[in-house]
């Protein structure tokens, strides 16, 4: 298939405050994840991406399993979706991310970053 284009480099979410900004954002529910969305502002055309899971999906297998499909579904559709100096955290839905057929979680996330950017 090849490589995606590079659009802007893709860092990841490291620090509690960046989180907490990103619970003040916008943010679109799927069936199989909930995608919170800001823009930064600060002039960088880096997207960061931050990916998270309760306890209410599972246990530490289950969570782990949920956050590498959304680090995976991330990874083929950033490059082709986001907005350079946006930030994004893909957070995991009980039952769903770690379950859903992948081709459907990469469709979700897709719909949610449309729907995103298309609010004012």
């Amino acid at each position: 298939e090849g490589t995606p284009p590079a659009v802007c480099p893709i860092l990841t979410l490291k620090k509690r405050a960046d989180y907490l900004a990103l619970t003040r954002a916008s943010r679109q529910a799927m069936p199989s994840l909930l995608v919170q969305a800001r823009d930064r502002q600060d002039g960088f055309d880096t997207v960061r991406v931050g990916f998270t899971c309760s306890k209410k999906v599972g246990n530490a297998v289950a969570r782990n399993r949920a956050k590498r499909r959304l680090r995976e579904a991330a990874r083929h559709v950033l490059p082709h979706h986001a907005r350079p100096g946006w930030d994004y955290a893909l957070i995991g839905r009980t039952g769903a991310t770690g379950s859903q057929p992948f081709a459907e979680l990469i469709h979700h996330l897709e719909r949610a970053l449309t729907k995103l950017h298309r609010a004012p």
